[in-house]
Order: structure tokens, then sequence, then C-alpha cells
């Protein structure tokens, strides 16, 4: 059963991608080692070739730290719109949060399990789906503390330990350099811990280029909404909801705080322009889903996250709610216009 799951793994295109970079840096013709050109856009790769890419790829260079050096180089935009919904979290802590609830964007390889352990935090991977592998994990793992070093530009970032389900490599040294903590192998899974110092950490601004996609979106929403004669606040509220939902589900306490009113003042006043929070946050997500859905680019899972649902589910559950139609299904209608 593990392999079978581990055969429907998946890894961002943008990975692949990443690796064709890092062997035409080495001068060596990824297309020509791999077989293919590499993989376009933001679509998903089999974790089962990815790993093969790697181990060729690993041969080629001669280097059995290729995950480790491959991890180095993540960005943001590596990870595509989920890139910019974690920059908009405000600190680690709320980027890892959110990323626990969307790892399968970014490594649908096995779940990621957060344990709260008094002053600091255990970050867990199993083997339930299946094993793929050293410079599988190695280049997630270290993908994950680059992503936290470059989203803090705290570049000596470091967790409290790290331990490895997999075997151990004959020189442990250039991981416990890198990562800078203690590293071990051979464990029954693996552990990434990390200190309430560094989950407390805020984070930089955000990718300009990540920005832009999303802010174009965004632009295109408020020019449609024109606010009906007498909704002036319905329509502010309408604005302050495009911003907010990428940072997690929004309330009308948040947005009562922006305006720096109470929530029973908001509460009032948007009854007397005949409408309520519910209805405006339905209203604004719907029409920001229907927007996103018809760009292929974005993944389901992305489009939930960028409206503040807490699980994919909880997206579709709602958008058949408002529409009848699942987002997948809405998203081909739309497509084969």
């Amino acid at each position: 059963m593990p392999q079978t799951r581990l055969q429907n793994a998946v890894v961002p295109h943008t990975y692949v991608q990443l690796l064709y970079e890092h062997l035409a840096e080495h001068q060596i013709d990824a297309q020509q080692l791999l077989g293919e050109p590499a993989p376009q856009g933001m679509g998903r790769f089999p974790v089962l070739r990815w790993r093969d890419y790697l181990q060729r790829a690993s041969a080629a260079l001669d280097d059995p730290l290729l995950g480790l050096h491959l991890g180095q180089r993540i960005t943001p935009r590596h990870l595509g719109i989920l890139g910019y919904v974690l920059l908009a979290c405000g600190s680690v802590a709320g980027a890892l949060q959110r990323l626990e609830r969307y790892h399968q964007l970014i490594y649908d390889v096995n779940p990621m399990q957060r344990v709260d352990c008094g002053d600091y935090i255990d970050l867990c991977w199993s083997a339930e789906n299946g094993r793929p592998g050293a410079l599988v994990d190695e280049t997630a793992i270290a993908a994950l503390l680059q992503f936290c070093r470059d989203i803090t530009n705290q570049p000596g970032a470091a967790p409290l330990k790290v331990e490895f389900i997999n075997p151990a490599p004959e020189d442990v040294q250039p991981y416990q350099q890198w990562f800078a903590c203690p590293v071990s192998f051979g464990h029954s899974q693996t552990r990434v811990s990390i200190s309430l110092d560094l989950l407390s950490t805020p984070l930089r601004t955000a990718d300009p280029a990540l920005i832009e996609v999303l802010e174009g979106q965004a632009r295109k929403l408020l020019n449609s909404l024109e606010a009906p004669q007498g909704q002036e606040l319905a329509n502010i509220v309408r604005q302050r909801l495009v911003s907010q939902l990428r940072q997690g589900p929004p309330s009308a306490e948040r947005i009562a705080d922006t305006l720096h009113v109470s929530v029973r003042h908001l509460h009032r006043k948007l009854a007397a322009e005949g409408c309520n929070f519910r209805q405006l946050l339905q209203q604004t997500r719907q029409q920001l889903a229907e927007d996103y859905l018809a760009d292929p680019r974005l993944q389901l899972g992305e489009v939930a996250a960028l409206l503040g649902f807490s699980e994919q589910s909880a997206f579709s559950r709602a958008f058949k709610n408002w529409t009848q139609l699942t987002p997948a299904q809405y998203r081909h209608k739309q497509l084969d216009r």
C-alpha cells in the first residue's frame, strides 16, 4: 500500500525546473541527461520520477549532497502562489501553520504533523505513504529551512535539531554546517525542531513578482465592485476583505480593527446600508473564486488558501453552495468556452 501511495505523490514543477537550472549552471545538458525538456508552468510532477531525476543528476554531478545544494536555492517563487500566501502571514509561526494545511501544494508525499513541545515545536514526517529516498527528503527539508531564512532575511536562522528517517551518509558534517544545528539519521520519522524565538520572527516584504500576480487579480475584483448608492461602508469592507483573505479566515473583529470602530458599530452601520458582514464575505469570496478559477495556473488548493479557507474541502463545499458546481466543474466549464 505505501508504494501505491508513493506512486501518486507529487512535487511542484518548479522544483524540477530548479534542477534543470542547477544542471545548466554546471554545464550539463539537463534535457539530454534526463531525456525530456523541463516541465512548464505550475503543474505537479510525480515524485518517483523526481527521485529518478535527482539520482541521475547526483551521479552526473558527482554530488551526493545534491539535496542540500538544491534546497538552498529555493525562493518563495518556487512555491508558486502559496509562497505569497505564506509571506502574508506576519511571522514564521503563522507561515508554518498555513503550510501545515496546504503542504500538499509543495510536497505531497507524506503528511506534515506539527507537535507543540512547550518552548519549541516539532515538524514531523512519517513514512506512511512510503519512503521516497534521501535525495527527495533532503531537498524538501533543506528547502524548508532555506524558505524560513529567505522570508525572515536571516541567513543564519537555524532549527534546534534535524532528524532524518534515512540511513546516515558517510559524512554528516556538511549537514551540520548548513543546518547549523545537530543533525542525525536513522530515526523512525523525519523531524525538524524549531524554537519559539524563530517562530516569532517577523517576515520580510513579499516577493514583488508574486505580489503582482495577486494584486492584478485583486484590482480586477475591486474595479468590478461598484457599490450601490448608499453602500459606501460595504464597499470599504469588501476592499479590506480582499487583502485580508490571504492572511487566513477573516472576521468582523479584524475588519472593525482596521476601521478603528467597534464590531457592534460595524454591524449597525452595515445593517443601515441593507447588508451584513457575512453576506459581504460570501460575495467577495465568490467573486474572487470565480476569477481565480478562470486562471489555469492556480491549483484548487492555492485558490482555497487565497480565499482564507482552512481546508480545500471547506472551499469546495462553499463554492458548490454558491454555484451548484464544484470548483473543478466550474473551471472546466469556463475553460471550455
